[in-house]
């Protein structure tokens, strides 16, 4: 079973991260990532790098994903955590 360690350690592979935050039951998960790269991109468009980071994983071990994506200057204007 897939642990939100896991989905962390995917994440940060595919995808340059300033931080990664991801709790979860083993199937449906929640993710707090700050990037740089999401810099001038819409929800939409963060959300599909991060899904090009998870690749397969998406499809074969992750069955559900919810997630905020932020730039370090908009963590950083909600305190940093979200």
């Amino acid at each position: 079973m897939v642990q939100p360690e896991d989905v962390k350690r995917y994440i940060e592979q595919g995808l340059a991260c300033e931080a990664v935050a991801v709790d979860g039951d083993g199937q449906h998960f929640q993710a707090l990532i700050v990037s740089a790269a999401f810099a001038g991109k819409s929800r939409v468009q963060r959300h599909q790098l991060v899904y090009g980071a998870l690749g397969e994983r998406m499809r074969q071990e992750i069955h559900a994903l919810s997630m905020k994506t932020l730039t370090p200057e908009e963590a950083a204007a909600e305190g940093g955590n979200g």
